[in-house]
């Protein structure tokens, strides 16, 4: 693995500079290309106009007559973080508007993904309201064709609204809303399904507001669930392109001033992290796994019943059992892990599949951490598998996680036209994707899997290289400069800074079995450094010399209510 220096303008880290953006902060943004202080400067007015996401009208308009008409509605949820959010969105605004509104999550173990038949078949027989005359789908659908048409045979309309990338074929809903669908000018494709869902709600707002919906009734503040928005655009891995910075800029600050849902304060108060100094990396490590880890191994309406109350105390109850959960889950995942590497042991002596991987123990909720933490450590895509069912068929159930360079997505579909029939559904993102297959077909998938890689992934792509910020000035190893950082919106195509020098390695020590705590030198001044999961990486990253050229980042250690600067080694070499 090679430590490199991300590139920048020059141009752009002095315009920066003269706009009065601290030196360090300048050349960081400018290496994300960023070239105005404009480009950071969030608030409300930076949102882009719904009526420019296509068919976002339209949307609008069937939900105020769905409202209006006190029509029964029903929100198909997902049971990932972007899926909970979105959900939770959904029935703040909804009710809000005074919308007769529930929920169903389908379970991920029996139903899979999505809105499918066997799903509408249960939302119309099992709602104690009767049957819903509206399904809205949020983080999901946008492949549901089958399950529309059960809908529309039902005589039940359908609102898609996502944001994963479309098939060939579009579900014949009512209204489609899906920045990523064919002919959405959105200036913004990078938005999670909460992030669309709250586009959604902003529009049918103004729908109802142009129908004197809000004559005597109080119009809610829709700006009160940016915080919701926030939670699942980081924790879904979105890239964070300008669009995605401002959101998860306008729910940090109302989280930092306490006026976040009962919910979140409650997820954070179970961490242990104080809401005044909440980061975008506790709401893609801190809260995120929490609310993942219901739908990874219980019912996601825990995650979802969280963040909808406003009741502290049940707020407080559902967090600790969030908390439960995530504790769980990582003890299955390390437990995984082990397993697998075992597998790549083995497969290291053979010729077969590094990239494809499948144990009949595994946990089907918990291959997707698992496939991502293969992925880091092979600098490969992987695919995970688990035993599954699908409409009451025993299936394997994978999910595969990619690096920069490869489109999974696109990679699993040159797979299914390649080979009809292997795979039985797939979906997803360029660096995270979900498929089914049958357990019979696991090797003729690792093997057509293995050759799209092969043909897709570029030279360049497959070398291993940390890119970083260039090396750090002593004077900028700060408390005040930590905490510059530590308050910026960071996150998937937007990275926490990392910075790269060489340094004397004075001490080393082993803390909490797998950490090493290091003192290091520079220039005559000696610096607190961890490396954290140290004797988990491989052999190379054990053994320190004398002298390293590390990647590093700045980080804020807290220990018993006093803060100081530390240096986070992420590598060396």
């Amino acid at each position: 693995m090679r430590i490199v220096e991300r590139p920048y303008a020059e141009a752009d880290r002095r315009r920066l500079l003269d706009a009065g953006i601290h030196p360090v902060l300048a050349r960081v943004l400018a290496g994300r290309r960023v070239s105005s202080a404009a480009e950071l400067e969030y608030g409300p007015d930076r949102l882009h106009p719904p009526d420019s996401m296509k068919r976002l009208p339209e949307a609008a308009s069937l939900l105020a007559e769905a409202i209006v008409a006190r029509k029964r509605l029903l929100i198909i949820a997902d049971y990932d973080a972007d899926g909970a959010t979105a959900c939770a969105v959904g029935l703040r605004a909804l009710r809000g508007f005074g919308a007769d509104v529930a929920y169903l999550v389908p379970d991920r173990f029996r139903l899979g993904y999505g809105l499918s038949p066997e799903l509408v078949e249960l939302a119309a027989a099992t709602d104690p309201r009767g049957r819903p005359d509206l399904l809205i789908t949020v983080d999901n659908g946008i492949a549901s064709v089958e399950g529309v048409e059960r809908a529309r045979a039902l005589g039940i309309a359908t609102l898609i609204t996502d944001h994963h990338l479309p098939g060939e074929r579009l579900p014949p809903a009512d209204c489609i809303v899906n920045p990523n669908q064919p002919g959405c000018d959105f200036p913004s494709k990078a938005l999670a399904g909460v992030g669309v869902m709250f586009y959604v709600a902003l529009a049918t707002r103004a729908a109802l507001r142009s129908r004197g919906w809000f004559d005597g009734r109080p119009e809610p503040n829709l700006g009160a669930l940016t915080d919701l928005v926030a939670l699942g655009t980081v924790a879904d891995v979105v890239p964070l392109d300008a669009s995605n910075r401002n959101l998860v800029a306008l729910g940090l600050k109302r989280i930092r001033a306490g006026q976040g849902k009962a919910g979140l304060h409650a997820l954070l108060a179970a961490a242990g992290r104080p809401h005044a100094e909440v980061s975008s990396f506790d709401l893609g490590f801190v809260l995120g796994p929490r609310v993942n880890a219901a739908g990874r191994l219980a019912e996601m309406s825990i995650g979802i019943e969280c963040l909808a109350t406003d009741d502290e105390a049940r707020a407080a109850n559902l967090a600790q059992e969030l908390d439960r959960l995530n504790r769980d889950r990582r003890k299955i995942e390390t437990h995984m892990l082990q397993q697998a590497l075992e597998h790549l042991g083995a497969l290291e002596r053979t010729a077969a599949s590094r990239q494809v991987f499948f144990d009949p123990a595994w946990h089907q909720g918990v291959v997707g951490i698992l496939a991502s933490r293969l992925k880091d450590r092979l600098h490969r895509p992987v695919v995970c598998f688990a035993r599954g069912e699908q409409s009451g068929a025993a299936v394997l159930k994978g999910s595969g996680r990619s690096i920069a360079g490869l489109h999974l997505r696109d990679c699993l579909d040159l797979v299914s036209k390649r080979e009809p029939g292997l795979i039985q559904r797939f979906g997803g993102h360029a660096q995270a994707a979900g498929l089914t297959i049958a357990e019979a077909h696991l090797e003729r998938f690792a093997e057509a899997f293995d050759r799209a890689v092969e043909e897709l992934l570029p030279a360049e792509a497959r070398a291993r290289t940390i890119e970083t910020d260039g090396g750090l000035d002593g004077a900028h190893v700060t408390l005040e400069v930590a905490r510059m950082l530590e308050d910026g919106i960071w996150g998937q195509g937007f990275p926490q800074p990392l910075f790269c020098d060489n340094f004397d390695v004075e001490s080393r020590r082993v803390v909490g079995e797998k950490h090493l705590k290091l003192a290091l030198r520079r220039d005559g001044r000696r610096y607190e450094a961890m490396c954290f999961n140290a004797l988990d990486k491989p052999p190379s990253q054990h053994n320190l010399p004398s002298r390293v050229r590390a990647a590093y980042r700045l980080a804020v250690n807290r220990f018993n209510g006093l803060s100081s600067v530390q240096i986070n080694v992420e590598h060396f070499e």
